[in-house]
């Protein structure tokens, strides 16, 4: 999960929000036979673009020229967490999944801020758009090696948010600005100026996808790795580093234990289970002491007819037989 703050990402934040407003209908405008993707907040999901711009514009009250008037939020799951939203949801099952996160995730910005009456997404002023795809600039390393054309779609799943949120909070009153880098060690320049930990704000975002989904997150795919390998000590990146194969060793070792029980399981028996169990042994049996089973039906058979004629058998007696039998009868006649 990638969560990011900026000062706006087409337009100048310092003016209207017309321009970014605009920019983020972009997909409403390509394809006209679909149907619209409508504006998010909180409360609705189904807010046109012409209420959005004066709602963010017109909250502007104290405001300097050179004051920032709103800041864009993007939120944007891995291809891996949008695949799986999709399985478990279905398409428009997993936009309103999003969208319902990201009102979570406002929820959190809002805390984040530390400032009394400022304690959820209510009480901020934002709206939300949802984009099905992504498109290469200029800066893409796709497209300086003329391998994509500028505006051209990328592929994969693209699904993100945009989300634009005013300085001012609901009320008009309270200015309340991501960019602060207080993080609230000194007491009474928050109190005075606000804070916000974007760190932590990135990790609560990334916490309550998991918890809200049931998202099973590896330890590479996590903020806290990016972020320590990016700014974290040495020490810091070598314990990570510790837990990662500590976890892999963990991990490999699953399989041979969910065989080890598997093979242990007993499931109940059917007749056919039965008899393709007993052909298969006969089968290694046969296979193992082919030429003794051999030699023993041979010797078994050849006993069998020596000291058990066969009822009915009209075969011509054999000369000493023969001789017997005649003996026999001459004694009969004496």
């Amino acid at each position: 999960m990638y969560i990011n703050i900026t000062d706006s990402e087409t337009a100048d934040n310092k003016g209207s929000s017309g321009g970014l407003v605009h920019y983020l209908d972009k997909e409403n405008r390509t394809d006209i036979t679909k149907q619209p993707e409508y504006w998010f907040n909180h409360e609705r999901t189904n807010i046109p673009s012409d209420k959005v711009r004066p709602a963010i514009d017109n909250n502007i009250a104290k405001l300097s020229k050179e004051d920032a008037k709103f800041f864009l939020v993007n939120i944007s799951p891995s291809q891996k967490e949008i695949t799986y939203l999709k399985a478990e949801y279905g398409e428009d099952g997993a936009k309103a999944q999003l969208k319902a996160y990201a009102a979570s995730v406002m929820d959190e910005y809002a805390r984040n801020f530390k400032r009394p009456g400022i304690e959820s997404s209510e009480d901020l002023l934002w709206f939300g758009k949802l984009e099905n795809y992504r498109y290469y600039s200029h800066k893409d390393p796709e497209v300086k090696q003329g391998l994509k054309k500028r505006g051209e779609r990328k592929d994969g799943e693209q699904m993100h948010l945009q989300i634009i949120v005013s300085r001012k909070d609901m009320t008009n009153k309270i200015k309340l600005s991501p960019m602060n880098k207080s993080k609230g060690s000194n007491i009474d320049h928050s109190k005075k100026m606000g804070q916000f930990d974007r760190s932590a704000f990135k990790a609560s975002g990334e916490s309550i996808f998991d918890e809200k989904f049931g998202f099973e997150r590896g330890l590479t795919e996590t903020f806290r790795y990016a972020n320590t390998q990016k700014k974290g000590s040495l020490e810091q990146r070598m314990a990570l580093h510790a837990e990662r194969r500590d976890r892999e060793t963990k991990q490999q070792s699953k399989p041979a234990q969910a065989q080890g029980k598997a093979n242990t399981k007993q499931e109940p028996i059917t007749n056919s289970d039965h008899n393709k169990s007993s052909v298969s042994l006969l089968d290694k049996e046969l296979k193992a002491d082919l030429p003794d089973l051999l030699s023993q039906a041979s010797d078994n058979l050849l006993h069998a007819l020596l000291d058990k004629p066969i009822k009915g058998d009209d075969a011509p007696l054999t000369q000493s037989k023969r001789k017997k039998r005649k003996d026999e009868e001459r004694g009969m006649h004496l």
